[in-house]
């Protein structure tokens, strides 16, 4: 009888290990609880955005976005080596969320009230403005100098036809599908100029491959605010993030990884944005 008892206790012991390992698994929650710890955090980002998020040859990561997010990430407890860096696309980023396929997203997210309806955001952390970019012999100065001009925007976007709608409308919009297309065009003169976010337009001018060949107007045709998306609800994170990216701003980290990604564009940005504070 007695070494039943051990047996029978031997046995309870293990079946409670088991449980806990099945059950207490937040050591493999690859979303990120916000300990660090083992865990791993999942963060999405852009794959084809120089300057902002871009998935080098070699697999590693750069980037504006990434820069920020990994700053955040460390923040919330995570080492560099804890992140997995998921690509997000646009039309999918709000779903990516709501699945929890990622814990947070920074790909060039602007904060609008329709988004907000669907997700939660931290910051804002950028503020950028639509903008042209064009040759650096170019006279195009103003908005108004895009009619009868060739303005290229990618397919999907509505950067070109605000353009065209509110500005110049003899503009001749071309959509292609993808700004590196743009920007081939306007290197072989094929195209005159290219619109969307300046800081977008700043991340591809800031290339080595570019480098001198480009400038931006300053036009600021619109006010965008880059803010870090989370689950709808998720109150908790978007407050941490929040606190994550005041230190950024305060300790000078910002404004190096401004200067690093967007410096050799010559990059008018924005000063640091106030934290929950939206521009209009």
């Amino acid at each position: 009888m007695k070494l039943r008892k051990v047996s029978a206790a031997a046995a309870t012991a293990l079946v409670l290990a088991l449980t806990a390992t099945a059950c207490g698994g937040d050591g493999g929650d690859s979303n990120g609880s916000g300990s660090g710890g083992g865990d791993k955090i999942k963060i999405g980002i852009k794959y084809d955005q120089p300057g902002l998020g871009l998935k080098e040859p070699d697999g590693s990561f750069s980037g504006f976005d990434v820069d920020v997010a990994t700053y955040v990430a460390k923040e919330l407890g995570y080492k560099p080596d804890q992140i997995e860096w998921v690509e997000t696309k646009s039309a999918d980023r709000e779903n990516a969320l709501s699945r929890g396929d990622v814990k947070m997203i920074a790909a060039t997210y602007s904060i609008t009230d329709e988004r907000k309806q669907k997700v939660d955001f931290a910051g804002p952390y950028l503020l950028a403005h639509q903008d042209l970019l064009v040759k650096k012999d170019s006279d195009i100065k103003e908005g108004t100098d895009l009619n009868g001009k060739k303005l290229c925007s990618v397919t999907g976007s509505t950067s070109a036809q605000n353009v065209k709608d509110e500005i110049a409308p003899k503009a001749q919009l071309q959509q292609l599908g993808g700004y590196s297309e743009c920007i081939a065009g306007l290197q072989s003169d094929q195209l005159d100029a290219l619109t969307t976010d300046d800081a977008i337009l700043a991340g591809f001018a800031a290339q080595k491959q570019y480098k001198g060949q480009f400038k931006l107007t300053g036009l600021k045709l619109s006010n965008e605010n880059y803010g870090i998306g989370v689950k709808k609800g998720d109150t908790e994170t978007v407050n941490k993030i929040n606190d994550a990216l005041k230190k950024m701003v305060s300790d000078g980290s910002w404004e190096k990884a401004v200067k690093e990604n967007f410096g050799p564009a010559n990059y008018k940005n924005e000063p640091a944005p106030k934290i929950g504070q939206i521009v209009q």
